[in-house]
């Protein structure tokens, strides 16, 4: 079995300005504690693709970052998206990509240069898997079988 992704850091050295970057664009809700020197970070995560929770802290020491992990942000318009990236302070690397079968995505960096991306999935019908074959029932198979 697989093990699932729990939660998510953003390492900043400007966290309030990055934690306002990103609560403009996607709603987040980003709540301080001082007392840790951290920000939590609730996306909103719902519905039938849902998402994960994270933060955004500044280290204690210098180091590698903004880091060089990406994670994709679920949005309903890739267009509309972009457009408040740019207003925002941020830029965009790659406008639309296909995933076929599975969605599309854009690649966008955030004021600090930390990379992510925006994700639409395709439509539900598309993604569904295919059905299994039917089984038959283990007597009508074995009456079959002495005939």
């Amino acid at each position: 079995m697989g093990r699932p992704v729990v939660h998510w850091e953003f390492m900043s050295k400007d966290p309030e300005s990055v934690s306002d970057f990103y609560a403009k664009i996607f709603g987040w809700k980003v709540t301080y504690h001082p007392e840790v020197n951290y920000r939590v970070v609730e996306t909103g995560a719902k519905g039938a693709m849902p998402g994960i929770n994270g933060g955004i802290v500044k280290p204690d020491r210098e180091g590698p970052w903004p880091g060089n992990m990406l994670f994709y942000i679920l949005v309903d318009d890739l267009a509309a998206y972009r457009e408040k990236i740019v207003a925002a302070g941020g830029k965009i690397h790659v406008e639309e990509q296909v995933v076929p079968g599975m969605g599309t995505l854009s690649l966008f960096t955030d004021p600090e240069g930390r990379m992510n991306g925006l994700w639409k999935a395709a439509q539900t019908a598309a993604r569904k898997p295919a059905k299994k074959a039917a089984r038959k029932p283990a007597k009508k198979a074995a009456r079959k079988n002495r005939k």
